[in-house]
């Protein structure tokens, strides 16, 4: 099985940075997606970003341009950068990993982290 390792979250105020970092382990193949989905209280899942083995990122609209999501496949570890923080950016996060990208919201498909509490606040 796959496990994944994540670190990073807390607490922020409005308009700074937070970093999250999550190692991927076990039956994990370098070649499968990277991401952080999220979901806040009272709020469906929601995709914060991807990136493919070969660099190829996306982003949620609501964080675009504010977000930069990395991965090391050498480490098997993907970082999501996260800056100008806002109050609607608190949620749990969580590190997601599928054999595509377009499965990472789905839970009997994707494999999702423990997840990581992040709050902001204004």
């Amino acid at each position: 099985q796959v496990q994944l390792a994540e670190s990073g979250g807390g607490s922020v105020q409005s308009g700074g940075s937070l970093t999250l970092s999550c190692a991927a382990s076990g039956t994990f193949y370098s070649g499968h997606c990277l991401g952080y989905i999220r979901r806040a209280p009272g709020k469906e899942r929601e995709l914060v970003a991807y990136v493919e083995s070969d660099g190829i990122t996306k982003y949620g609209d609501e964080v675009k341009g504010r977000f930069t999501i990395s991965r090391d496949n050498a480490k098997n570890t993907v970082t999501l950068q996260m800056d100008s923080l806002k109050p609607e950016d608190t949620a749990m996060y969580y590190c997601a990993t599928s054999f595509d990208c377009g499965w990472l919201l789905q839970a009997n498909v994707a494999k999702w982290g423990q997840g990581t509490q992040v709050t902001v606040s204004s």
